[in-house]
């Protein structure tokens, strides 16, 4: 027993690789058939990670990857708490109601205390609350004036999957409005070409994710408010502000786009993105309790009272809304504001120096949307290499700069961007042009004899 008792210490010291379980490869599609020793196992899953791309080179995504340690702290506190349990975690909940709260007077509700709202996995969810609120109040007007409710439709710019996502699940017609020559947003001329009786809404997006452009809501707010005047029909907005929700209050707190234009009902934001909580927590705020229907509402016991529970998703982490709240706290309108002017230089910064290079036309320059840049080859010229080739050379040096081509009607324009979120200094800024630098010097050095198509360049998805 002594010796058996010795061989399994030994085995206990070995050193991990050089550990009977890493000496072959572990099961990947099918059950283990008996356990591991916690720090082996451990080992593999962290190795397979590192195979990943390093978030903080990746420049594509509008989720934050940095966060303060008292963030990390928080999130391994909440790790436990379930946020659909309102009862069991009631200070949870009160921070998600205060959250909320805070949302509506920084959107500027004029019922910021009494309003409605709810804290999703993300801005996608949150979208489609909005528009499920949407639906349901047209299909209420509809009824009351007895008229039939077969054939909804919403109006869109460009925008994310996540609408036609909705459109599809809801079997809503989906008019998005298509981009033409150098018009890559809505404008309320399109807008008005396409709504009528059948439309449940019309949806801008404050930073629109393939050109990053803010869209222009009081112009299409003012439009539809002639159109009532003229024809009756009232049609109303809910603002994507997945990226400009959290900037604009902040950075531009003079820009109508919000509460303030009567016709705005509701409001979705990515607490995720540029609201710099962990991946995980959208908002969806209305702008009063009106503008939600009790048929969409639940009811829960809360405190020996009851909550309005609004929500596709039921279980969820209740870490990134107290982690959310933190931020709020921490940083302030003050704080808020100079983080996202600090991007907002970053990304000017590197669109006037790309514009220098000398093969670019800069599309977007970070004014006018979300701290962020997009650009395009210059037309008419052979320059011996596309975009996919530059973002692929990039990614040897670690950096995921996507390339892609427009929507329709302009599919024959590939752009290339970069977000500048939190963790993105100036300094990694002038790194990144470095090696822009040297790729394109190696590219015309040696031209591709065959460009990458753009599913071989990395498949970047919006």
């Amino acid at each position: 027993m002594l010796h058996k008792k010795d061989s399994i210490r030994g085995d206990l010291e070995d050193d991990v690789f050089a550990s009977t379980d890493l000496s072959i490869a572990m099961p990947k599609y099918k059950f283990p058939p008996g356990e591991q020793v916690a720090r082996h196992a451990y080992q593999v899953v962290r190795d397979e990670l590192m195979l990943d791309g390093n978030s903080r080179q990746n420049l594509a995504t509008f989720c934050q990857t940095w966060v303060e340690p008292e963030v990390d702290d928080l999130m391994t506190v909440s790790l436990d708490k379930n946020m659909i349990d309102k009862d069991e975690y009631p200070q949870t909940a009160e921070l998600e109601a205060r959250c909320v709260h805070m949302l509506a007077d920084l959107w500027n509700s004029p019922q910021a205390a009494n309003t409605m709202g709810t804290s999703t996995t993300g801005s996608s969810e949150a979208a489609m609350l909005g528009g499920m609120a949407l639906l349901w109040k047209w299909r209420e007007r509809r009824r009351a004036e007895g008229k039939p409710t077969d054939r909804p439709n919403l109006v869109t710019g460009p925008v994310q999957i996540c609408w036609h996502k909705f459109a599809r699940y809801w079997d809503i017609e989906l008019r998005e409005i298509p981009m033409q020559g150098d018009r890559l947003i809505m404008n309320a001329e399109e807008v008005l070409a396409r709504v009528d009786e059948n439309t449940i809404g019309v949806v801008p997006t404050l930073g629109v994710t393939f050109t990053c452009q803010y869209e222009p809501v009081a112009d299409v707010a003012a439009a539809l408010d002639r159109l009532q005047e003229d024809t009756g029909l009232d049609v109303p907005i809910h603002v994507d502000g997945a990226s400009g929700g959290f900037i604009a209050p902040f950075v531009e707190p003079d820009l109508l786009w919000d509460f303030r234009l009567p016709r705005v009902k509701s409001i979705n934001a990515s607490g995720h993105k540029f609201g710099l909580a962990p991946l995980g927590v959208g908002w969806a705020v209305w702008r009063d309790a009106a503008e939600l229907p009790e048929d969409l509402i639940f009811h829960v016991n809360y405190l020996g009272g009851d909550m309005a529970v609004f929500a596709l998703n039921f279980s969820r982490p209740g870490g990134q809304i107290v982690a959310q709240y933190y931020n709020f706290l921490r940083l302030g309108r003050a704080g808020y504001r100079k983080i996202h002017e600090a991007g907002y230089e970053t990304a000017r910064y590197l669109a006037d120096e790309i514009s220098r290079m000398g093969p670019f036309d800069v599309v977007y320059d970070g004014r006018g949307g979300i701290p962020a840049l997009t650009w395009k080859l210059k037309e008419g010229i052979d320059h011996g290499f596309t975009l996919f080739d530059l973002a692929d050379r990039l990614r040897t040096r670690g950096w995921q700069v996507p390339a892609y081509t427009l929507p329709a009607d302009r599919e024959d324009l590939a752009v290339q961007r970069i977000l500048v979120r939190h963790d993105f200094s100036r300094d990694l800024a002038s790194l990144l042009l470095d090696d822009y630098r040297r790729a394109i010097g190696i590219l015309r050095k040696h031209a591709p004899r065959e460009s990458l198509t753009e599913e071989e360049a990395g498949g970047f998805h919006h």
